[in-house]
């Protein structure tokens, strides 16, 4: 059976086609918008949809004061998760790919072009170097789930292990530990001054909590 389209499809066009205009598309971006739109509803997501889409588009709204270029940091949104198989490890580097063919054929310029790829790549590891505000913005946005209240980031968490559902549990917890270490041990989870003050400590919360859990 077909999937049923996503509630905010529509407010999502707009805001896709709008987005492309104000950055100079050459021609109709509609049709790149349901493109982009009919991945983010690939039956293998299940934390990576559309709904994550369109939360993280929201935060770079939230804090696009802090931003050099928050367009380019919006249509680094669209396109971060763009190509997502869980199975795979190279996916921002084939997300990154798309974002040069179609805002090419878009006929956004050279340079936007070349920020925008930069920012997916960059979330491969969500390491900004400092200054890079551009990179914060979208950083803190992608990791903003992390500092949901504990209802929410346990629905994030079974999401994530659907996705993994090919993984035996033994090596799920044991490469999920692994990442919530990583992530624990990093001097700020969140680089703009909002997003630190809004998601640090109830994310620091959420990753112990999980790792106690999947340690114990």
């Amino acid at each position: 059976m077909p999937t049923e389209p996503h509630p905010a499809t529509d407010v999502l066009l707009e805001r896709w086609s709008a987005l492309l205009e104000r950055c100079g598309a050459t021609t109709d971006p509609a049709p790149y918008g349901r493109a982009l739109l009919a991945r983010w509803a690939e039956p293998q997501r299940r934390y990576h949809t559309t709904d994550h889409l369109l939360a993280v588009l929201d935060e770079v709204d939230a804090l696009a004061e802090y931003a050099e270029d928050p367009d380019a940091v919006r249509l680094a949104a669209w396109f971060h998760d763009a190509v997502y198989q869980p199975d795979r490890s190279e996916n921002e580097e084939r997300s990154a790919q798309l974002a040069i063919r179609a805002l090419g054929e878009a006929g956004l310029a050279a340079a936007l072009i070349e920020r925008v790829v930069r920012l997916v790549r960059l979330t491969a590891d969500h390491h900004p170097r400092p200054g890079d505000r551009d990179g914060e913005v979208l950083c803190d946005a992608d990791l903003a789930v992390l500092g949901r209240p504990a209802e929410a980031y346990a629905a994030y968490t079974a999401a994530v292990r659907e996705e993994y559902a090919f993984v035996p549990e033994e090596a799920f917890r044991d490469g999920r530990a692994a990442i919530l270490r990583q992530l624990l041990e990093l001097p700020a989870l969140y680089r703009t001054p909002e997003g630190h003050t809004r998601y640090d400590g109830q994310a620091r919360a959420n990753l112990a909590a999980e790792l106690s859990t999947l340690t114990s």
